[in-house]
């Protein structure tokens, strides 16, 4: 087992391929179901602590996953039943039904037992399960203490983490990669605790969860201005600004500046300039990064504001009412030859590019292709995505977070990651990262404002 930072994620079409590719290598299918397998009964054996278990076995090859497992399992001195859904007739999963020995009854027929092994269906699932078998695997789980689903809990959708009637997990072990319905939308709710074993089929893909950054100390020779100045406009609402100027600062930035009235609210060390010199920093070649949005407002103002900021040849952060003020005339960013990035929550994102039929990680993807910037698609499920590809997502976050403020602290804190010179992709990364963390240590029922005291001791565990 190893832990669920900066692992490949892949489709269902992505890890057949993976599959084949080792097969291609000389791994036959019967090894690689029996290191799957094996990996099912080692986790567990861990969790059932000697209780009886019921495997549910489906047909195809998550089936043959479970029958291994089953095996093994009995082989070691557990008393485990198996669930058979319909039969496996061929293949592979057929020759490791015909090596299980032990009782066997249908589906309908199980009785409760309180450890379940959810074998039934793994990847490429993407219609809803039959009612008669969603409420059966409801009733089997319901009534256990611990349920490990194989791959996926039964029921999910792949690609999108679309729930097709799966019933909650409480632990997911994921095989070779972990998977988009692992990190995404409903997946999150019915997972459990995510494990991966890779069971030894290597993943190539640009696809990754957000992994903790490592972080350097300022160097004895550095000064405020290559570490970094982030320069934040203020509108219409000063509190946006006052937090993502102070999660600036407090991010890592060596010089903040607030430009708007200054009220005498915010840490001393933030400096406050007129609204009026906004175009002469963005000519100042020391500004490292703008960020333009938070609490902006969407007059005429704030649009002038925006259009000299696309047009200048600084690093960008676009939140908020910048969003609504682009809305989708999205062509303007894709000639800019700074760095961009957008960070919209699922409302912005559906007003700039539609809501589509695709999973949050392809809209993503075609959001970033579309802009040339780097999308950070803000949810409980963050999805970055890059023009050329990559992606990352976070999971990670606390649900506390859904509260007014938070987002403006993650636009000033990725400010001070790009303005210190942070690839863009590594900055979105970071400043996701050391925001969920944030919250983590703020504990719950936080206030935004709560999260900037917390963001130096996030950045503290990733020093290297």
């Amino acid at each position: 087992m190893i832990p669920i930072e900066g692992l490949p994620i892949v489709t269902a079409a992505a890890m057949r391929a993976a599959e084949e590719a080792a097969f291609a290598g000389g791994v036959s299918q019967s090894e690689l179901m029996e290191r799957a397998g094996t990996a099912v009964a080692r986790e567990a054996a861990r969790f059932a602590m000697g209780r009886p278990v019921l495997v549910l076995a489906g047909p195809g090859n998550n089936g043959g996953d479970a029958w291994v497992a089953a095996r093994l399992l009995r082989e070691s001195g557990h008393d485990v039943m198996v669930a058979a859904l319909g039969e496996a007739t061929q293949g592979v999963a057929a020759e490791m039904r015909a090596r299980w020995t032990g009782e066997v009854v249908a589906l309908i027929d199980a009785p409760a037992r309180p450890v379940v092994v959810d074998g039934l269906f793994g990847t490429g699932l993407t219609r809803p399960l039959a009612p008669d078998v969603a409420g059966q695997l409801q009733r089997l789980v319901t009534a256990a203490h611990f349920t490990l689903a194989i791959d996926l809990p039964s029921g999910m959708d792949t690609d999108f983490g679309r729930d097709l009637g799966a019933a909650s997990a409480t632990v997911t072990l994921a095989l070779g990669a972990l998977k988009p319905a692992h990190l995404l939308d409903k997946g999150l709710d019915r997972r459990g605790h995510l494990l991966l074993d890779d069971i030894g089929i290597p993943i190539g893909t640009a696809w990754r969860t957000v992994a903790t950054p490592r972080l350097s100390r300022p160097g004895q020779h550095i000064q405020k201005y290559t570490r970094g100045l982030v320069a934040i406009l203020e509108g219409q609402m000063r509190g946006a600004a006052r937090l993502a100027a102070n999660a600036a600062l407090h991010g890592g930035a060596g010089y903040v500046v607030r430009l708007g009235a200054d009220d005498g609210q915010g840490p001393n060390a933030i400096v406050h300039r007129p609204v009026s010199e906004f175009e002469k920093l963005l000519e100042d070649e020391r500004t490292g990064a703008v960020v333009i949005g938070p609490g902006l407002g969407r007059d005429g103002d704030g649009g002038a504001s925006l259009d000299a900021a696309i047009a200048s040849a600084r690093s960008l952060v676009l939140d908020g009412d910048a969003l609504s003020l682009i809305g989708r005339d999205i062509g303007r960013l894709r000639g800019r030859a700074a760095p961009t990035c957008l960070t919209p929550h699922s409302g912005e994102f559906d007003r700039m590019f539609g809501k589509g039929e695709e999973s949050k990680i392809d809209r993503t993807l075609a959001a970033a292709a579309e802009t040339g910037a780097v999308i950070v698609h803000k949810g409980a499920d963050t999805v970055i995505a890059t023009p050329q590809g990559d992606v990352r997502v976070y999971s990670g976050g606390s649900p506390w977070l859904s509260t007014a403020g938070t987002g403006d602290v993650l636009a000033g804190l990725l400010g001070a990651c790009l303005a210190g010179g942070v690839a863009p992709l590594a900055a979105a990364e970071a400043a996701v990262w050391l925001h969920g963390r944030a919250a983590q240590l703020a504990g719950p029922a936080f206030a935004a404002d709560d999260l900037i005291p917390c963001l130096p001791r996030a950045i503290a565990e990733c020093l290297r």
